[in-house]
């Protein structure tokens, strides 16, 4: 790891420090979805004219700062190429404005979405809060987004490589539409991927958000079944996942990993964000003055970190090593990412701890993955996946 941008990365994670500090260190005061917003915007932008000559040395200096490059940490999955381990999880870049250069904020993989077949509104605001104290987020933003056809259109503005040739692999997270009723998911999560899976490296059957009503029933293996090959009967389907929440109980996450190693799956993702409040139920949002157990909508961040760890847990222990793990919930440090890798994730994604730590987050946990591996002495990441190695 070069020391100059280990000393870059820190200077950018004090300027974040510095002017969005004070904001995300409280409840209240900006609002949490106009502020990603905005910084979601400038990011478009960026992507859409990242040929330009003053974006281009733009996007350098931030590349320089935060990308890190290690042969230990690169990894071949899926038929897909991973510079690193470390993704952006679905939730932020919901329509794919910003796909051309995540790359170059570290990221060895990001995860668009998630977009559904018809575009959609979401539900009303207020729909995203902060909990400053705690590291975390309570959200029912309900699937909001542009649609499949948009989201196209979007991706194809952007003059990506191809799937296979990109500086960081782009996965394509896919929900129902509300308006589709249960027994038509297939055909609506079906039209949205046969349009977008020539743009994708991989896709994500996304069935744990806990905003959209019924959404979760498809987890029921018989449904789930159903769905899976029905999207693999696609002539260009491209690599599927499915995303599964943390609040199945044990019996239904052994089952959806026989169901994955059965379809012949390319790997689940746990896990989405949580309908239990995890000792927070009397926790009070000072914008409504009603506690987390009174509100509606799914919990992220450092409180899921123990909830999401038994779940992956639970996964490797029933599909055994061969099925791909991605670990996200409650990620927020290098040490976090090394506990999730040693209890059987491959891949892992951040979203709640990145906003609360800044950019610096992704640089700073591949830089204590490469340590981790210098100390046990190994010679490659996935020679600690799943071995349960403690942080040193």
């Amino acid at each position: 790891m070069a020391v100059g941008g280990a000393r870059r990365s820190e200077a950018t994670a004090a300027l974040y420090e510095r002017l969005l500090g004070p904001l995300l260190s409280q409840d209240e005061g900006a609002d949490a979805e106009q502020l990603s917003r905005l910084a979601l915007a400038a990011l478009a932008q960026a992507s859409l004219r990242r040929d330009w000559p003053l974006v281009q040395g733009l996007l350098t200096g931030v590349a320089s700062e935060l990308r890190r490059s290690d042969p230990r940490l690169e990894q071949a999955l899926f038929g897909c190429r991973f510079s690193n381990p470390v993704g952006l999880a679905a939730g932020f870049d919901k329509n794919g404005v910003a796909a051309g250069i995540w790359h170059q904020l570290g990221f060895g993989f990001a995860e668009l979405g998630t977009i559904t077949w018809h575009a959609q509104p979401g539900n009303p605001r207020p729909r995203l809060f902060r909990l400053a104290a705690e590291q975390a987020a309570l959200n029912r933003m309900g699937f909001n987004n542009q649609g499949a056809e948009a989201c196209r259109r979007l991706l194809e503005r952007q003059r990506l490589q191809p799937p296979g040739q990109r500086p960081a692999v782009l996965g394509i997270n896919l929900g129902k539409s509300k308006v589709t009723p249960l027994e038509q998911a297939p055909d609506d999560y079906a039209a949205s991927l046969d349009l977008l899976a020539p743009l994708a490296d991989y896709a994500v059957i996304n069935v744990s958000s806990p905003n959209t009503p019924g959404l979760r029933d498809l987890q029921d293996e018989v449904l789930l079944r159903r769905l899976v090959e029905r999207l693999r009967r696609l002539p260009a389907c491209p690599p599927l996942l499915v995303k599964i929440a943390p609040d199945l109980e044990d019996d239904a996450i052994d089952a959806i990993a026989r169901l994955a190693y059965q379809e012949g799956l390319a790997g689940v993702i746990a896990v989405n964000t949580s309908l239990d409040r995890l000792g927070l139920e009397e926790r009070r949002l000072p914008s409504s003055g009603r506690t987390l157990a009174q509100e509606a909508g799914g919990l992220s961040g450092a409180p899921l970190r123990h909830r999401a760890l038994e779940v992956l847990r639970r996964l490797r222990a029933t599909a055994g090593p061969a099925l791909p793990l991605i670990g996200v919930g409650g990620i927020d440090s290098a040490e976090a990412a090394w506990e999730r890798i040693g209890a059987g994730a491959s891949l892992v994604q951040v979203y709640t701890g990145w906003i609360y730590r800044g950019p610096a987050l992704v640089p700073s946990i591949l830089e204590g993955l490469s340590l981790q591996l210098e100390r046990h002495g190994l010679g490659h990441i996935g020679e600690a996946v799943g071995a349960g190695l403690a942080w040193r």
